[in-house]
């Protein structure tokens, strides 16, 4: 046994397997521990999100550390001398700067992004004309993904406009036309009675649907608008189920819609 410990074979082969076994061990460690304080009840109910978006910048800068550790502590077993290349990193750092401009941005733009609490994890956002859910943060990249299922990812540098619609709750806005020809006090009941039962039923509403009047008379139809905030993200859900509901007590209501009127004229 100590003749294999002392052997070249377990130096150079064996002893860098266990480094970075070791290393990987205390990454995963770390990180558990990591979770486990970040996510007891009482600070993650506060504010869910940003535990979430912490957890995964630590994570990035983590995993960078510890594998530009074990890669010194490997190459010092080689036989190496770790600490010359140690003093030639700060002109090693100032050539990679100007090599890596892009990439020293995204960094001080992630730690940016993370210290003005621009976005988080799970805010619903838009940046630079692509608006989605933000799935992940990196010191490097963001990713996004709208409600159709594609992905997009941004370098944090390349990050210059930013619309976060997870700060306050969202309005839903819905206009329903009817005839003229229609009772309108009888079509206002309908509404305000369809309102209530929006108010009961609805899970997302941040308070209570309000009819705003009429928003638009022409020679067909009166346009009514119905608004109501919900939480963050989900007005246009609301908007939907609002449309069918009126549309539906409207028509049980025999409320009669607008009708497109062609005129016809023979002429030569």
């Amino acid at each position: 046994m100590e003749e294999f410990l002392s052997s070249e074979i377990f130096k150079y082969i064996v002893l860098p397997v266990i480094y970075i076994g070791i290393a990987y061990i205390f990454y995963k460690l770390f990180i558990y521990f990591i979770n486990k304080a970040l996510n007891n009840k009482h600070l993650k109910s506060k504010n869910k999100k940003r535990v979430n978006t912490t957890l995964s910048l630590i994570n990035n800068c983590l995993k960078y550390i510890i594998i530009f550790l074990t890669i010194l502590i490997i190459l010092n077993n080689y036989g190496i001398n770790v600490s010359s290349i140690l003093a030639g990193l700060g002109i090693v750092a100032a050539v990679l700067t100007l090599a890596f401009q892009d990439l020293a941005k995204d960094f001080i733009a992630g730690i940016s992004i993370v210290m003005e609490d621009q976005f988080e994890i799970g805010d619903n956002v838009m940046i630079n004309g692509f608006r989605g859910d933000v799935i992940a943060m990196g010191l490097k990249t963001t990713r996004i993904k709208d409600y159709k299922g594609a992905v997009q990812i941004i370098a944090n540098h390349m990050i210059t406009e930013v619309t976060n619609y997870s700060l306050n709750p969202s309005l839903a806005e819905v206009t329903i036309a009817v005839d003229t020809d229609n009772d309108l006090d009888k079509v206002e009941k309908i509404i305000k009675k369809t309102m209530k039962e929006i108010d009961n039923s609805y899970e997302n509403l941040k308070g209570n649907t309000e009819l705003w009047g009429v928003e638009l008379v022409d020679q067909n139809s009166v346009t009514y608008k119905v608004a109501v905030k919900t939480k963050s993200g989900y007005d246009f859900e609301v908007q939907r189920n609002i449309r069918r509901d009126l549309q539906a007590a409207l028509k049980a209501g025999n409320i009669k819609m607008p009708q497109t009127h062609m005129e016809v004229r023979n002429g030569k």
